[in-house]
């Protein structure tokens, strides 16, 4: 899960590169609800064991209400730092 700098907006999605996937965010690279939103710090993430369970999980977290989003964020990462400084 992504964020933008004041985690106003929430962004889901699946990758099978993540260092790949928040460097084309932060970069602008793929035009769409991210580079127009500035969504480029990630927030929250987790591992699939499979791209089938990958998919599920984010239309789950898809479906829910941004307190709940924010509570998994919170869990993990209740700073709401940018877990991809390390990469």
């Amino acid at each position: 899960m992504m964020a933008n700098w004041n985690n106003r907006v929430l962004y889901t999605g699946i990758t099978n590169n993540l260092e790949r996937r928040v460097y084309e965010h932060k970069n602008k690279i793929i035009k769409g609800f991210t580079s127009k939103y500035n969504v480029n710090k990630l927030v929250y993430y987790e591992c699939a064991s499979s791209v089938v369970s990958a998919i599920e999980k984010e239309k789950q977290i898809k479906g829910w209400k941004r307190s709940k989003k924010e509570a998994l964020v919170y869990e993990q990462n209740p700073d709401w730092e940018d877990l991809s400084k390390g990469f």
